[in-house]
């Protein structure tokens, strides 16, 4: 059974930094390959995780329609078939295969930028059922999603058993959350845990943001706090998922790991 974590949380909150201490935590606490889904279109999982990314599924989908507009004009396409006579679901399944970036214990695939003007529904179903199919291969699947959770209901069609919403240490970021919270409820998506942490927090916690958060409408999963040492591995671009077991920051969210698979 593959179990779905996925984040989201304003741009800036550091959940792609969530995002890589779970794959961290999963590669050495559980058992099983995982999946990182990369659903921000600025696309930089990768860095966090230390992989190099090649296509995005965004990359892929405009290829198609290019392969398709072209084929259109050999009188192809309308057969259901692309030069050389591959189908189109035969050239989603080779390419999407192709944008996976591997390591030994976890896969990525990033989605990349929306749709720009063209016909996409068609395409954007198949690449939905190929990921969904992709996903059944993995225990885990770690999703970083954009701002709101666009690509959660609109790129996949399975169940989420673990919602992180992650949120800086600000009134207004708080305020962000509790709007993600309400989105939660509008998607078609099954979402079975929800919780909120609260990200970069430095030093303790100030009374009027405990009191803030004690009025949420979701659980308080707890804090990462912010480290000079996670700085500096940024300044410097190196892997975040490098960071030592001692890392303030890993240690937090293993904590919260623990709480939530157990």
């Amino acid at each position: 059974m593959t179990t779905t974590i996925a984040l989201a949380g304003k741009g800036g909150t550091g959940k792609t930094t969530v995002a890589g201490m779970i794959i961290k935590y999963l590669m050495q606490e559980q058992e099983g390959a995982i999946l990182g889904i990369d659903a921000d279109p600025s696309a930089n999982l990768n860095m966090v995780l230390g992989l190099d990314l090649g296509l995005t599924i965004g990359q892929v989908r405009e290829n198609l329609l290019e392969e398709i507009k072209n084929s259109l004009k050999l009188g192809g396409a309308a057969r259901g078939t692309l030069p050389g006579g591959m189908s189109k679901q035969d050239y989603l399944n080779y390419e999407v295969q192709s944008a996976l970036a591997e390591s030994n214990r976890f896969d990525l695939i990033a989605m990349g930028r929306s749709e720009g003007q063209g016909c996409y529904c068609a395409v954007n179903h198949n690449l939905r059922e190929i990921i969904d199919d992709i996903s059944k291969n993995y225990r885990y699947v770690v999703v970083d999603n954009e701002a709101g959770m666009e690509h959660l209901s609109r790129r996949t069609t399975r169940d989420v058993q673990h919602l992180f919403i992650v949120s800086g240490p600000t009134q207004r970021g708080i305020v962000a959350a509790e709007r993600i919270v309400k989105l939660k409820d509008e998607i078609e998506i099954n979402i079975e845990n929800a919780y909120f942490i609260l990200n970069r927090l430095p030093g303790k916690m100030p009374p009027p943001l405990q009191e803030r958060i004690g009025q949420m409408d979701i659980p308080f999963l707890g804090v990462v706090p912010s480290d000079d040492e996670l700085v500096n591995f940024e300044f410097s671009g190196r892997p975040l998922v490098e960071l030592g077991d001692h890392s303030p920051v890993y240690k937090a969210v293993a904590r919260m790991m623990d709480q939530t698979l157990t």
